[in-house]
This record gives C-alpha cells, sequence and structure tokens, in this order.
C-alpha cells in the first residue's frame, strides 16, 4: 500500500496554486470540469506523496491541516531555497526536551521551540516551519541518518552517492576473500538492505549471504 496523495484544504484556488508552484513544486494536474469541480495537485522535488486541493474535494476548514512534514537532508542549504523563492520560513529550532509549553505556533501538540538546530546535529530533532496562505502548516524535518527499519526511499542524488560510495567501501572489504561474483549483486543486496532499516554491517552480511547462497 503506497502512500500517495495529501488533501489539503485552501479558500482560493488560485492563490494557492501560485504559492505551491512558488515552492519550485511540480505542477501534476489542474483538472475543472466546468462546473463544480476543480482539482489541483502538486508533487514537491524527490517525494513520493502529492498534494492535492480544489473546489469540491474536502469538507475541511482552509488552513485546518497542520504538521505536514518534509523531509530534508540540509536544513540550512533547504530554508535558503525557500528564502529565496519568497517563502516566509522560520529559523531552525529543535524540540525543548518534550515540555508541553501551551499553544504554540502548530508544531508536535504544542510542545516547547528552542531555536537554533539540535545541538548534537541529530537526525530528527532539527525543524523548520512555514504556513501556505490561508494557515495550512509545514514542518521541515532534517534526516541525516534514518532509524533502523526506516527505508531510504526517494534518494535524493546527494543520498544516493553517499550511499554508493558506502556500499564501495563494504564491498572492497568483502571483495579480496569472496567467490567470484559480479559486483552489481552484491551492491543490489546491501542497498535494499539499507533501505529496509539495517546497518552497515548488518547489510554487508546480508550481501555477503546474498552473493554466497547464490552461487
Amino acid at each position: 500500500m503506497k502512500f500517495e496523495v495529501i488533501v489539503i484544504p485552501v479558500s482560493d484556488l488560485d492563490r494557492a496554486k501560485e504559492f505551491y508552484g512558488r515552492l519550485g513544486w511540480r505542477l501534476d494536474a489542474d483538472y475543472d470540469n466546468g462546473k463544480d469541480f476543480r482539482v489541483i495537485q502538486f508533487t514537491p522535488p524527490g517525494s513520493g506523496c502529492s498534494v492535492i486541493f480544489g473546489k469540491n474535494v474536502t469538507a475541511a476548514a482552509p488552513g485546518s491541516t497542520q504538521g505536514l512534514y518534509l523531509i530534508v537532508s540540509d536544513m540550512e542549504a533547504a530554508r535558503e531555497e525557500l528564502l529565496g523563492r519568497g517563502v516566509a520560513i522560520s529559523e531552525a529550532f529543535h524540540d525543548g526536551g518534550g515540555v508541553y509549553a501551551g499553544p504554540d505556533q502548530p508544531y508536535l501538540f504544542g510542545r516547547l521551540r528552542v531555536s537554533g538546530p539540535d545541538p548534537e546535529h541529530r537526525s530528527y530533532r532539527t525543524f523548520a516551519s512555514f504556513s501556505d496562505p490561508d494557515g495550512n502548516g509545514w514542518l521541515l524535518q532534517e534526516i541525516t541518518t534514518r532509524l533502523p527499519g526506516r527505508g531510504l526511499s526517494n534518494l535524493d542524488v546527494l543520498t544516493l552517492t553517499d550511499l554508493l560510495l558506502e556500499t564501495e567501501q563494504h564491498h572492497g572489504e568483502y571483495e579480496p576473500t569472496a567467490p567470484k561474483h559480479h559486483w552489481s549483486g552484491w551492491y543490489a543486496a546491501y542497498i535494499v538492505a539499507r533501505q529496509d532499516g539495517k546497518t552497515p554491517e548488518e547489510a554487508a552480511k546480508l550481501a555477503k549471504l546474498h552473493i554466497e547462497g547464490a552461487l
């Protein structure tokens, strides 16, 4: 089951279309039946999930959708890009220890924001936020290393390059004592294992088993 579309409620379709287009997102569709229905779909760069909004596509109040996550590998680069596109985005912030601080800009159910990136630069801990013209709330979340069990799907070029270099290193350690094989099978097994959330060491063991079991 592939989760593919989020519906967001907006009040002015053309204003929303201009905003999401200005983010640099891909316009996939703008369909109007000429009477009582219109749907517009955008997809963020590298995303497997799209957003749609339109006329008679949801009964939710405009601006009522909050906590929509956009995952980035470099928070400051992502912020600079959005600022360059004229988007009002917050400074980077992190969670103040899970303390409930009452009403804040919609963020993780009221937990306290602390200015600046996570001091230890941990994945999942640094955020920035912005809203569309109706107030639907988006969060950038910086992830550089996935938690176990979380895949590396929708890879960007930088992430895929790093993963290939990692794969090459572990294959190079295995190759001197390995039976004759083609590198592609080892690479494929290693990358799939990493996508499944395995550690590099676990992925290398699985790739080794794949090669030697296939011979």
